[in-house]
């Protein structure tokens, strides 16, 4: 699942996974899988702290976007490249705080965390499904 977060002021923010992780070198939204138990807004809330050091639960969160697709990935125990098979779950997260208010603290899996206007996404290097979900959504234009 992933979490498009949104300050107040209209930027979002995106970084880059760990080397060898999925859409390596292009620039994606926080997020993860849901653990077992839990549902798929407690696992969005728990990967957003996990990845950004953001709490989101005074945030306004909406579905944006479910998908499916495949993509290749490094396992992190053998180095081994597979495909992978994702089911993507794409949330709208609303900060109440603008970007230079959100202290973020971006983990190892999820680093090189920026804030970026609608301008500037338009050229940037984002994963194809971030940009898919963001076409989608009317963020970016064709």
């Amino acid at each position: 699942m992933g979490g498009f977060i949104f300050s107040s002021d209209g930027k979002l923010l995106l970084g880059k996974n760990r080397s060898g992780g999925v859409y390596e070198g292009s620039f994606v939204v926080p997020g993860g899988g849901v653990d077992e138990g839990e549902t798929k807004l407690e696992a969005l809330r728990r990967e957003m702290l996990e990845e950004t050091g953001i709490d989101i639960n005074d945030a306004e969160v909406t579905v944006l976007n479910e998908a499916s697709g495949e993509h290749e990935k490094t396992l992190r125990d053998t180095g081994e490249r597979v495909l992978v098979q994702m089911d993507f779950y794409d949330y709208r997260i609303a900060l109440p705080q603008t970007a230079s208010e959100v202290k973020i603290q971006a983990d190892d899996d999820w680093t090189d965390a920026r804030w970026f206007t609608a301008n500037e996404l338009a050229g940037l290097n984002v994963s194809p499904p971030v940009r898919g979900t963001l076409l989608k959504a009317g963020i970016l234009a064709n």
